[in-house]
């Protein structure tokens, strides 16, 4: 077994990976630091334990994760890793896109990573422990209509890569994995697409709702066979860099590596609404 360790994760509501990992770690007896912009969010199973503390943490507020991070370290407890889970979706035709709402999400989803660890840097470099920063193989396939959600996504392997090498000298590795499918509630949260009448794309409104819903494409695996596959991500010494997670990753990885663009372009417009465009 591990060595009992201090982590902290952020995006810890009911159901979704943040809180199935926290309970996950917390009953394999590390000391747990569970956040959510919403505490009442987080499950009673997660909250009760001994080993587990709850802070609230809005990663999109610069006040709020300097907060948390004061708090952290008046617990006493030394911070071994940061998990960087917190985040939301957006389905939307790049054409369509609302530029307000994409600079909400990339403000949770790439600048509230970079809060979280210039925030709990100082900790972890004392620590000579871990950033974790989870990411998506949407970031590197082209798929229709999640592009600004995946674009966040590309920017997380960017930064973090670079943070890899940047944290490097002071001993702090920093993983980045990159999600298949999983099933979670995690579109529970975005919002409903609504195009304007004017859309090129209002004529396939209800496809791209329904991808938006997760109502098509492949259906990912529990969100606990995903957690337990992450866990020496998070725990195991020799951990750094890249690594892919999760139903469908093995064979996105193969895929971006290996296939002609063609190939892949046809795989990922499937089933998208684009061949009934295209007969207009």
């Amino acid at each position: 077994m591990a060595k009992r360790q201090t982590i902290l994760i952020t995006g810890c509501s009911a159901d979704g990976i943040g809180a199935v990992l926290a309970l996950t770690l917390a009953k394999q007896q590390h000391r747990i630091f569970a956040t959510a912009r919403d505490t009442s969010k987080i499950p009673f199973e997660l909250r009760s334990l001994p080993n587990v503390s709850v802070i609230a943490l809005d990663v999109s507020s610069k006040e709020s994760v300097a907060e948390a991070a004061e708090a952290v370290e008046e617990a006493g407890h030394c911070l071994d890793v940061l998990v960087n889970n917190a985040g939301f979706g957006y389905t939307m035709p790049i054409l369509d896109v609302d530029i307000d709402k994409a600079q909400n999400l990339y403000n949770a989803n790439v600048w509230g990573v970079v809060r979280t660890v210039q925030a709990f840097g100082p900790q972890l470099i004392k620590s000579k422990g871990r950033v974790v920063n989870m990411s998506s193989v949407g970031s590197v396939v082209n798929t229709p209509w999640i592009g600004t959600y995946a674009s966040s996504k590309a920017a997380i392997n960017s930064i973090s890569e670079t943070l890899r090498l940047e944290l490097s000298p002071f001993g702090v590795s920093v993983v980045t994995i990159l999600l298949g499918t999983v099933a979670t509630p995690f579109h529970v949260n975005e919002p409903i697409p609504v195009l304007p009448e004017t859309s090129y794309y209002a004529k396939i409104l209800k496809t791209i709702t329904k991808w938006a819903k997760n109502e098509l494409g492949p259906k990912g695996g529990s969100t606990q066979e995903l957690v337990n596959s992450i866990v020496p991500d998070i725990v195991a010494s020799n951990r750094n860099g890249i690594v892919w997670r999760g139903s469908y990753s093995g064979i996105i990885r193969f895929v971006t590596g290996w296939l002609p663009v063609s190939i892949l372009d046809m795989m990922m417009s499937q089933d998208q609404g684009l061949d009934e465009l295209a007969k207009v």
